[in-house]
């Protein structure tokens, strides 16, 4: 049975996840992705390369880092994952720019125990004071592995395009006016954007606007506010974009945080 459950303390939402039949559609988050494969083979596709995590496996994801996900066969997988705010784990490892993980899957007992620990304490509900120390714990982890960080610049172009997209996240997409602010054709933008992330400009936008009203949802506990505030139609297309990303609807969603 499928079955997602969230959580979120000190910062960081927490993620228990069983998986059979269901399969992610390809998004990004604009958090950092940190998980652990605790059962099964854990199948996606990362900057056009095939991935398996197997039990064991550590899952590290670069903010924006386009991926789908599914189970490796019928067997199914369970798995944890975090999700940590970028400006967050920059204030914890000390650094001003972002950094990315050079390798997708790494395979490392202290860190893998690190992450547990602390994604035990958020799902279940452990005081925040303690979640904090965890995950200090796990940046500690992080930063003395050898094969976790390396710099990299974003594209000047990208980076106003996104910057645009950000700022109109309650209306419709309007290619013409972020083209004329780059000076590209609206064929060389996209050809451009995706060749950048690996995803359109407008599935970049609706995964956008998804993780917004994500973030609504948790600081407001309305979701009716979160459908208008993103420009979505109904509940129901809310619903609809909100479980091919998370697993599960809006509407569990909330429940979950409550």
């Amino acid at each position: 049975m499928d079955k997602f459950v969230y959580k979120k303390s000190a910062g960081v939402t927490a993620l228990s996840a069983s998986m059979t039949e269901f399969k992610y559609k390809r998004h990004a988050h604009k958090e950092y992705a940190i998980g652990v494969t605790l059962r099964g083979i854990q199948q996606y596709n990362l900057n056009g390369s095939l991935q398996l995590s197997y039990q064991n496996g550590i899952m590290l994801f670069n903010p924006e880092q386009v991926h789908d996900g599914m189970a490796h066969d019928k067997a199914g997988l369970d798995y944890v994952m975090l999700y940590i705010e970028p400006k967050l784990l920059l204030e914890a490892i000390e650094k001003k720019d972002i950094v990315r993980f050079s390798t997708p899957i790494v395979y490392d007992r202290k860190l893998e125990q690190r992450i547990l620990s602390l994604s035990h304490a958020i799902l279940s509900e452990k005081d925040e004071a303690l979640c904090c120390e965890l995950f200090l714990s796990l940046t500690d982890s992080l930063i003395q592995t050898s094969h976790s960080i390396d710099d990299k610049k974003d594209n000047a172009l990208i980076r106003t395009a996104k910057d645009m997209l950000h700022a109109n996240l309650e209306h419709v997409l309007k290619l013409d006016e972020i083209c004329k602010e780059i000076h590209l054709s609206k064929f060389q933008f996209i050809r451009l954007f995706k060749a950048h992330t690996g995803i359109s400009p407008y599935q970049y936008f609706l995964n956008c606007k998804i993780e917004r009203a994500k973030l609504l949802i948790e600081k407001n506990r309305d979701i009716y506010s979160a459908v208008a505030a993103c420009g979505f139609v109904d509940l129901t297309h809310l619903n609809k974009h909100f479980k091919s990303i998370y697993g599960t609807t809006a509407f569990e969603y909330m429940s979950h945080m409550n």
